[in-house]
């Protein structure tokens, strides 16, 4: 019998996180133990934005290397985990169903939203991956509706994960600093916003721009598609979903490496 899946919201931190010895690279190691094993994964990823919905259908993807100025290992590194066609079209086919305009991309590869965390969470890479891109444009009800679509996946054995970071804004890192504490502005956000999923008040998120401590400093508009995966991934747990916070730590002083849960591990 297929056991239902959680979503997760993953933050994929630092492309580093996939090769460096890091609290958060070991709790990547162990998570998988805490989760039943996928038939497929599907990613949101931060990093393929388009203004349709678009939806990975290479039958074995390419790994990309969509960064710079890192160490030569970090460009050294495959993840060879086989796409999922089959599905794909059916991903497609209930975002269609659902009033939701969606594409397959045939040639589209795994992006670094997608690798860094796999690679630490499925080392072995034989589990099928989807990825599919994001949409900053949309408000967050309308990204929330396109994880609600695909929440009956959950039941197939279909692990839904959003991949982006909660607190990321380049501009503020503070590139030297290694204590794993946060700045107090980084550290009001995050709190608010594990409240708020915890509570289930998917109102206060939707408006979290207005309502949200720090907002425009946690989420900038101009960075904002690392926090948007959030919202499909909660849309793909439940109606009303209550997440909970599985792993946080920080780097730099604001950016947060948090997981959360929703659904089945809540």
């Amino acid at each position: 019998m297929t056991r239902e899946m959680p979503s997760l919201f993953i933050a994929h931190g630092s492309p580093m996180v996939a090769i460096e010895d890091s609290v958060y690279g070991r709790y990547l190691d162990q998570l998988s133990r805490d989760l039943p094993v996928p038939r497929s994964v599907v990613v949101f990823s931060a990093h393929w934005t388009e203004g349709c919905q678009t939806i990975s259908a290479s039958p074995q993807p390419d790994t990309i290397h969509d960064f710079y100025g890192f160490p030569e290992a970090l460009y050294q590194i495959r993840y060879p985990a086989p796409g999922d066609p089959a599905l794909a079209v059916q991903i497609q086919e209930l975002l269609v169903s659902a009033g939701i305009e969606a594409r397959l991309d045939p040639a589209r590869g795994f992006d670094h939203g997608v690798w860094t965390i796999l690679s630490r969470i499925f080392p072995d890479a034989s589990i099928p991956v989807v990825s599919m891109s994001v949409d900053p444009a949309l408000r967050p009800e309308h990204q929330f509706q396109i994880g609600r679509a695909l929440a009956p996946l959950r039941q197939e054995g279909v692990l839904i994960i959003g991949s982006g970071a909660t607190v990321h804004n380049l501009r503020m890192l503070q590139w030297n600093r290694e204590d794993g504490q946060p700045e107090a502005w980084a550290e009001a956000f995050e709190r608010w916003l594990e409240s708020r999923i915890s509570e289930g008040d998917v109102d206060a998120l939707f408006a979290y721009r207005e309502e949200a401590p720090y907002a425009e400093w946690a989420a900038p508009s101009w960075g904002v598609e690392h926090l948007i995966p959030l919202f499909y991934a909660m849309g793909a747990g439940e109606e009303r979903p209550q997440g909970r916070l599985l792993h946080r730590d920080w780097q730099y002083g604001s950016l947060a490496n948090s997981v959360y849960a929703f659904g089945e591990l809540v």
